[in-house]
């Protein structure tokens, strides 16, 4: 089947869209997609646990959990947005995408991809604020005021994300439509353009550095600032028991940051030829975090693990086994 489409005026078409060729060549690709849609169920049953652990209980409605529910707000819709569509395109070949559809995805797919990076930085604020100013901590970051940085984080990454978008749907698709990925992203469907696109990848560029490395900087400035402040006033026992209090963030961000680098070194050196495989591995490498996000909190955290096992009605056996888990 031939999904090349062309025009003869050179211009878009917005009655035409756009066809996803990935894993054409992947071998046995129906495993993947039920892999990807096991992550999906468990990325739902997990972050809305979550949710609901926190909505019920009033004690856990404070600054760190707001915080904590945007993450999981955003990891459900960060899957939501890149794996059901997946399904009937691979699953069933019905791989073709309207041009305003192509441009949606495009748009919520890196706007939660760039929100689970400044999520995490939020996260670490809050870790800042309770470990170097615990007794103001109430003062300082109130509810409102993190409900407020959370409409604000929101904000500036559909500022950060609505111009490539635009840009990109404004340039003119003469020529093949076949989108050489699994998803609408951004690289992939602007190359098709027949006109000159550096402009539009280095405002594509610009902004990835900024999502990522901007928070990621802002995260490391916080943890040394952490480290400096205790080993200054506490001894080594309370220096190991506030490494713990963080340990879970930390989790989250080494499992948000390491497998993009890896991806986007894999990428630059083109160590991995087929790019069928290479798409697979970013795929998975983009999902997973949402799926174990809400699993690390909850076994990390002793608070959230009770409520969690309290409102499952587990007996005291499994929840002797969930701690067990926790601490191993």
């Amino acid at each position: 089947m031939n999904y090349s489409v062309a025009f003869s005026n050179g211009t878009n078409s917005f009655n035409e869209g756009f066809y996803l060729t990935a894993f054409r060549t992947l071998a046995n690709k129906n495993y993947l997609i039920l892999f990807l849609a096991i992550i999906y169920i468990v990325t739902l049953l997990g972050n809305l646990v979550l949710l609901i652990v926190v909505l019920m209980n009033s004690s856990l409605q404070n600054p760190k959990y707001l915080a904590v529910c945007n993450l999981a707000i955003v990891d459900i819709s960060m899957n939501s947005v890149v794996i059901p569509q997946m399904v009937p395109v691979f699953a069933f070949n019905q791989n073709y995408v309207s041009f305003g559809a192509c441009f949606s995805q495009m748009f919520f797919m890196h706007f939660f991809g760039d929100m689970e990076s400044f999520s995490l930085a939020l996260l670490a604020y809050d870790r800042l604020i309770a470990i170097c100013w615990p007794l103001r901590y109430s003062t300082i970051n109130t509810n409102l005021r993190m409900l407020l940085i959370i409409a604000g984080i929101w904000s500036l990454v559909v500022l950060l994300e609505i111009f490539p978008v635009i840009f990109a749907a404004r340039l003119p698709y003469c020529g093949s439509r076949e989108v050489n990925s699994c998803c609408c992203e951004h690289g992939p469907v602007s190359r098709l353009a027949c006109t000159d696109i550096s402009y539009n990848r280095h405002l594509a560029t610009a902004k990835t550095l900024t999502v990522l490395l901007g928070p990621l900087t802002f995260i490391i400035l916080t943890y040394v600032i952490v480290v400096v402040a205790v080993t200054r006033i506490a001894s080594v026992s309370q220096c190991w028991k506030t490494f713990h209090t963080c340990l879970t963030h930390l989790l989250l961000v080494v499992l948000y940051y390491i497998p993009v680098i890896l991806a986007y070194i894999l990428g630059s050196l083109r160590l991995v030829q087929n790019i069928d495989v290479f798409t697979a591995i970013l795929t998975v490498s983009v999902t997973i975090p949402p799926m174990l996000n809400p699993i690390i909190y909850s076994l990390k955290t002793d608070e959230l693990r009770d409520k969690i096992v309290k409102l499952l009605g587990k007996p005291k056996v499994a929840q002797q086994i969930i701690k067990n888990e926790a601490s191993g």
